[in-house]
This record gives structure tokens, C-alpha cells and sequence, in this order.
């Protein structure tokens, strides 16, 4: 197998990013190597690219939703769970926003199944590995790293639907996951973007009683109800236009049970999603900006005995419930694919808000080559 790998380079916050050879990690009894095929575009990504959250790591291939072909599986690889069978080679396979944890039993985190939690977490790009080795992510014609976090995708799912999934979809489901979304319950997402969407379709799937659909404007308001012509929507109930209906909060007051917000800024309406919530509502923050949250007056929580929280990303096991729901009922993630040397085009078009809802990276044979 090549100890060399060619992928899409970033070396500066400013520079595109240029086509290149790299070393990836040696390849050890516990990895697993994939051929790539697809690589979603993730918004942090764009943060990472251009040191946003804080200096990157540079030379960096970013990418961390992958899906591609197992070309080398490790002799100490092991299956997930009892009930499942061994990656092997020719298995279509993905990669999400983590490739490694301690694992070890008295760490908490991994001894609880919440691997992305682990105070050792290494992140699929931008991340060191134990030895120090870095860790590259997708924008590659390869990847490699420990088969605990490679995940075998149902032959229902496209490739190129799966893909953000891996990192966008579950960085809403597991949140979903974890608060009891499902009968019985009114869920809200802010923001119908590349998380927001998918937390619609998973809100959906996982069968809440309501799903509200929060933006700033109506303009996607088409996308998230259906069209009045039939056509299917992201699954929302109800659409909600913070920007355009100034009673929304009072008019909407107390119908929520839990609040999903993948949106950043100093200026969203903290406040006013609060008080959409019930009484013991919790709102999640899955959004991550560069800047701070808003301010908060204490009794937007005391009132109602409100929660405020955040997710990170999701655990493997997030991630193979995810892709079990997905393939049962049929969530698509909505995507445009773009090939793997249009990647400088389509970071710039995604930034400037363009992705409806996500941009999926096609490699076609190309990346391999310089």
C-alpha cells in the first residue's frame, strides 16, 4: 500500500488550497485504510481552513465526511458490537469528525460509550495522534486511522447522501438521541442550513409530534414545509420567521420541549428561542462560532426551570443508530455534489451560503493523480 497519500493542502489562512502529496499515519494492526470517494463539506472546515477557532495545525487536509472503499483492514480490527461482522476489504465504509479516544476503561467517556468526549479525543484533521503523527482528513484520495471509528454504510444510502451525515447529521441526532426526541414530544431547529436540515429530516424520522422550523427569513420556508404543489420538504410542521414576524416569540411561547440551534452569532435572539421552551425545556447548541453567545438574563432560565447545553459531534454508537434510522426511513441528506478539483470553488460558494444544503466533494479518479 502507498505510504504516500495526495490530497487538497491547506498551508495559511489566505492561499487556496493546492494539490499535493502527504504522509499519513503508519499503519498500524488496529487501522483501517479506505480508498475515498466522497468527502462532504463541513463548516468547520472553513473555520480550520482559515485558524477561525484558533491557529491551525498547517500543512492540513481537511475533510470529515468520508465514505470510500476499505482497501486495508488491520489484523487486530474487531467488530463494534457482538452483533455486528468485521470491516473487510471492499466494504463500503465512512469516517466522521473523529478518528481516536483513549479507549481505555477508566476513562469515563469511552468506558460510557461517548468516545467523542474522552479528554484524549483526536479529531479526523487538524489532530495529533499519540506518536505525534498528524491526522489528515478527506480532501484526499485516501485515509487512514484506527478502525474503531470507521463505520460500514446500508447499501440503502447513496454514497454521496451519507456523507454529511458523518459528521453533520450526527452532530444533530445525537442531541436528538440523547433528549428523548421521538412521540410525544415538539421539537425546534434554528437554522435551515447544512446541520438544520438534517435536524429536520431526523426530528421527522424519529417520529416527534411537531417539528418547528426557526429562521431569520421565509425564504426557505418552501424547502423546510414542502411546497404547496406537492413537492417533499425537509419535514417540518410549522415554520417559524424570527425576522419577519416580530410576536414570534410571544406567539409561539411555551410549545417546545427541547430546541436544537445549529446557527453562531452574537447577535441571535438567545432570549426569545428560550422562551419557546415548556417548563424543564432544554436548548442544545450544536452551532459552534467564532464569536461568544449572546448575554443571557438569568430569568430566561429561572421561570421555567430551563436547560442550556451543548453536543459535540456524536459517538460511534450516535453514529450506527443514525445510519439505521436513515436507511429504515429513508432520510436523504439534501446535497449537490461537486467534483474533488472544484474543492478552492466550492469552499468559497459554501461560505457565501450557497450549498442547498451541503456540498459533497466527488473524487472521481482525480485526486490520486498530481
Amino acid at each position: 500500500m502507498p505510504e504516500t497519500f495526495t490530497g487538497w493542502v491547506a498551508r495559511d489562512p489566505n492561499s487556496p488550497l493546492t494539490h499535493e502529496p502527504f504522509t499519513p499515519k503508519p499503519f498500524e494492526d488496529t487501522d483501517i485504510e479506505v480508498q475515498i470517494s466522497h468527502c462532504g463539506i463541513c463548516g468547520s472546515d472553513i473555520h480550520t481552513i482559515r485558524s477561525g477557532w484558533a491557529p491551525a495545525d498547517y500543512p492540513c487536509v481537511v475533510g470529515h465526511e468520508i465514505v470510500g472503499t476499505a482497501v486495508r483492514v488491520g489484523s487486530k480490527v474487531t467488530p463494534p458490537t457482538p452483533d455486528d461482522t468485521v470491516i473487510k476489504p471492499g466494504d463500503r465504509v465512512g469516517i466522521g469528525a473523529q478518528c481516536s479516544s483513549c479507549l481505555k476503561p477508566d476513562c469515563e467517556a469511552c468506558a460510557d460509550g461517548e468516545e467523542s468526549y474522552c479528554p484524549k479525543i483526536v479529531g479526523t484533521y487538524n489532530s495529533r495522534f499519540p506518536d505525534g503523527s498528524k491526522a489528515y482528513g478527506g480532501y484526499a484520495n485516501r485515509w487512514r486511522g484506527p478502525g474503531h471509528f470507521v463505520f460500514k454504510i446500508p447499501e440503502q444510502l447513496r454514497s454521496e447522501e451519507a456523507a454529511p451525515m458523518l459528521c453533520g447529521g450526527v452532530t444533530v441526532f445525537a442531541p436528538l438521541r440523547r433528549f428523548g426526541a421521538g412521540p410525544g414530544k415538539r421539537v425546534g431547529i434554528v437554522g435551515i442550513g447544512g446541520l438544520g436540515h438534517m435536524g429536520l429530516l431526523f426530528a421527522k424520522a424519529l417520529g416527534c409530534d411537531s417539528v418547528v422550523a426557526i429562521s431569520r427569513s421565509s425564504a426557505k420556508k418552501a424547502d423546510a414545509l414542502g411546497s404547496e404543489g406537492g413537492g417533499q420538504g425537509l419535514g417540518a410542521d410549522t415554520f417559524i420567521a424570527t425576522g419577519e414576524d416580530k410576536n414570534w416569540a410571544k406567539r409561539h411561547a411555551r410549545s417546545l420541549d427541547l430546541i436544537i440551534c445549529t446557527v453562531s452569532g452574537e447577535n441571535m435572539p438567545l432570549s426569545g428561542y428560550l422562551r419557546l421552551l415548556k417548563r424543564n425545556g432544554t436548548f442544545v447548541q450544536v452551532g459552534a462560532p467564532e464569536e461568544p453567545l449572546p448575554a443571557l438574563r438569568a430569568f430566561s432560565l429561572i421561570q421555567k426551570g430551563v436547560k442550556i447545553t451543548g453536543s459535540n459531534i456524536g459517538s460511534p454508537a450516535d453514529i450506527r443508530a443514525m445510519l439505521r434510522l436513515a436507511a429504515e426511513k429513508g432520510v436523504r441528506a439534501w446535497v449537490q455534489t461537486r467534483p474533488m478539483d472544484e474543492v478552492n470553488l466550492a469552499l468559497a460558494e459554501m461560505h457565501e451560503g450557497k450549498a442547498r444544503y451541503r456540498y459533497v466533494l466527488e473524487t472521481g479518479g482525480k485526486v490520486g493523480k498530481l
